[in-house]
């Protein structure tokens, strides 16, 4: 099986796992399930999982499981996929279901962009960027406007200064602005198909 990309060990990290189940072995999986994600959420920066099931399949069909995985990043990540834990956990699988290929992995700002209830590949970079900046612009105008005059009055050094916007800006960003925006520009985000 192909281990995901290389991560950053800093940054938050989510894998799309994608399994193949054997057509009358879903209740199987469905065990298994309760099982691996019992196993990965004692592990240190585990921050949660996401199964997707299987609409209705014709006869004969494997149904087709998704699973997001979240880690605090690639570090803790890295150390769940390696773990003799995760090991014997997806020992358990064997005749239930395979892993299909590939996993992909989503690091960063890409985890701003996403669909709910679906497990998609992240936009285009330059995307990201364009909804990026429509984000970051009014937010910035909006503390020149308000806050900016009155930060450079403060008798404060320049780094600390510096980081107030920073500051601000990341939670509003994550929280609020890129959350809607990736909402109301879903259509140009993501492909249509």
């Amino acid at each position: 099986m192909t281990e995901p990309a290389p991560v950053p060990d800093d940054e938050p990290v989510s894998v799309l796992f994608t399994w193949a189940v054997v057509p009358g072995r879903e209740p199987d999986f469905e065990r298994w399930l309760e099982e691996v994600n019992a196993a990965s959420s004692r592990f240190p920066g585990h921050q949660g999982v996401t199964w997707l099931r299987p609409r209705e399949t014709r006869p004969g069909d494997k149904p087709i499981y998704h699973c997001v995985l979240r880690f605090r990043n690639g570090r803790d990540l890295s150390r769940w996929l390696t773990s003799p834990e995760r090991e014997v956990v997806v020992r358990h699988l064997a005749g239930i279901a395979e892993e299909a290929e590939p996993r992909e992995t989503t690091t960063g700002m890409e985890t701003w962009f996403s669909l709910p209830g679906r497990p998609v590949l992240p936009p285009p970079r330059w995307k990201m960027a364009i909804v990026s900046f429509l984000g970051v612009y009014p937010c910035v105008l909006v503390f020149q406007l308000l806050g900016a005059e009155h930060l450079s009055e403060l008798p404060l050094p320049m780094v600390v200064r510096a980081a107030i916007l920073p500051m601000l800006l990341a939670p509003i960003l994550t929280y609020l602005v890129m959350p809607w925006l990736s909402q109301i520009l879903r259509g140009f985000l993501y492909d249509r198909r």
